[in-house]
Parts: C-alpha cells; structure tokens; sequence
C-alpha cells in the first residue's frame, strides 16, 4: 500500500549556480554545480537539467555525474546567459545505502544573478544556492 512506500527526504544535496572565469572560452561563463554537504558519499548521481518559460522549452539535458564524495561538489554543465530569463530546473536522483533520493531544484527566471551571491557549502566561491 502506499503507507507503506518509503520516500526519504534530501538533506545536504544543494544546487549552485556560479560565474567563473573559464579557459577555454577565455570569458566568465555561468556554472552549475551539484553540492554534497552530506557526511557520506551520494552514489550513481543523475541531473535531467531543463529551461522553460511560458512561451519556449529548451532540450532535456541527461547529465550522469557518478559518485560526489562527502562534503564535496561537482561541475554539471555551463548555462548560457540566454537561458538566465528562464525557468531552470534540476531533477537530481541518487543512491545512498540503497536507498533512492530524488529531488526537483527550481531557479526561478531572473533569479540567477550576481545580487543572489551567497557563500556556498563545501566550494570557497560564491553563487546562486537553492535548497
């Protein structure tokens, strides 16, 4: 039955998003990264990444990231200014001691933006945090 069905609650999994000067392109390009505060390792890590807005959608982005040890974090993909007026929305699922975790992130459109900085867990930068 469905009290039966344990769905557990994500704690210490955070997504940011930071401005940081990139080499390859030479320019400071915005980055989203999935944050581990947690004291143990999140396994099998997958992020389905997607911009909307009432008028347009952009593609589904499957982004397999492994394992992000404890009190760590790791790069998910760069965000194109453009999309900054948009909806943005991070699906992340993980295992932890066998246990599915699954969680939605929303950054609401125009809320990515260097007046939303605060300091981030575990990464000395600042950024765009959500809960």
């Amino acid at each position: 039955m469905k009290e039966d069905i344990e769905i557990p609650v994500v704690e210490g999994v955070y997504i940011a998003i930071i401005k940081e000067w990139d080499e390859e392109f030479l320019a400071k390009n915005w980055n989203s990264y999935i944050i581990n505060d947690r004291d143990t390792a999140i396994e099998m890590v997958l992020v389905v990444t997607k911009g909307y807005d009432k008028d347009r959608k952009t593609s589904l982005l499957r982004h397999g990231i492994g394992t992000v040890e404890a009190k760590s974090s790791a790069k998910i993909e760069m965000i194109q200014e453009a999309l900054l007026g948009m909806n943005n929305e991070f699906a992340v699922t993980f295992f932890v001691d066998n246990k599915l975790y699954d969680k939605k992130y929303l950054f609401r459109k125009h809320t990515i933006n260097e007046k939303a900085f605060q300091d981030l867990p575990v990464m000395n930068q600042r950024g765009v945090l959500i809960k």
